[in-house]
């Protein structure tokens, strides 16, 4: 099926040696529209992929049926359908025992939510909730939701990607209530929501940045800022009033996250998960690991290991 994720040898890109494969989206031509939908089936046996891998996409899952569990980083959600997932770029997962597993999958890059760029705020958000049971009535919605996602999806009539891009952002809206209550928060928007103009493109490209934790990835505020074109001040401002959050604080949570993702998942060393999450000194990696989890890097892989066998392992030194 074009626009998905299809054999194993063309959606991914290589990984370096040690690190879980990483697959992309392939676009619906001639229309490159960067969306997908389907059942676990049209999609392709990639959806239900029982090894850990990375997506540059994102995807959203309504499971209706099946046993087994999600693994998405370090947690692990019993299936126990009607659920409503989503996974973020860059996250690692993989399904676990999954049996009879069906429902639908919705696949999008960041680039497809142009004409409603606050959903990426919205996808942030939840991505702190990123598993949700339904009752039967937001079960109805859902299955409503996609079975239009999926129509329109599939005729392709003129305008079909306006019709895409407004459908998701209601699935995304729905979506946040059901997190936000289910958190017991209101569902109205917070008071550090997106801000209007140029701090939200700002902070918005800033999280792009942000989320780039390997050896390209920015290392401080001050290469972000250079790389954006603005003072390291304004990017402070312009990301605090977007997202509630400093720069230094969000770089240090994903470059702490990756290193989470490779520690529990990988078999690479400490030296070489410094070295991936842009630490020279890897005694240096490991005070900073400390400091933000409460844990050395050993004492965190060996409480949270989980690692696969299908990931190959590096035998460089340690």
């Amino acid at each position: 099926m074009r626009g998905t994720t299809a054999s194993p040898d063309t959606p991914r890109t290589v990984p370096r040696r040690g690190e879980p494969p990483v697959h992309r989206l392939e676009v619906r031509l001639p229309d490159d529209v960067p969306f997908a939908v389907g059942s676990f089936d049209t999609i392709g046996p990639l959806s239900r992929a029982a090894f850990p891998h990375r997506h540059t996409f994102y995807e959203i899952v309504h499971v209706t049926r099946g046993t087994g569990a999600h693994v998405v980083d370090l947690d692990r959600w019993e299936l126990r359908p009607p659920h409503l997932g989503l996974i973020l770029p860059g996250q690692l997962h993989h399904w676990e025992d999954a049996r009879d597993l069906d429902g639908s999958v919705v696949l999008f890059t960041p680039e497809f939510l142009l004409d409603h760029p606050g959903d990426r705020e919205l996808l942030r958000r939840l991505g702190e909730r990123p598993w949700l049971r339904l009752d039967p009535a937001a079960h109805a919605r859902t299955a409503r939701l996609m079975g239009e996602l999926a129509e329109e999806y599939g005729q392709g009539d003129a305008g079909f990607a306006t019709v895409l891009r407004s459908l998701l952002h209601v699935l995304l809206v729905r979506t946040a209530r059901l997190g936000a209550r289910a958190a017991g928060r209101p569902a109205r928007p917070a008071p550090g929501g997106p801000a209007p103009g140029r701090h939200a493109a700002v902070a918005e490209e800033f999280a792009r940045l942000a989320a780039r934790t390997g050896g390209e990835g920015p290392r401080s505020v001050r290469e972000c800022a250079e790389r954006l074109g603005v003072t390291p001040g304004y990017l402070t401002e312009a990301v605090r009033a977007a997202l509630g959050r400093t720069p230094a604080g969000l770089l240090r949570e994903a470059r702490t996250q990756e290193a989470q993702r490779l520690l529990a998942r990988t078999d690479l060393s400490v030296r070489q998960v410094a070295a991936r999450t842009g630490f020279d000194d890897p005694a240096y990696f490991s005070r900073f690991f400390r400091r933000e989890t409460g844990m050395s890097p050993g004492a965190f892989r060996k409480h949270h290991d989980r690692r696969a066998a299908s990931i190959e392992a590096d035998p460089g030194p340690a």
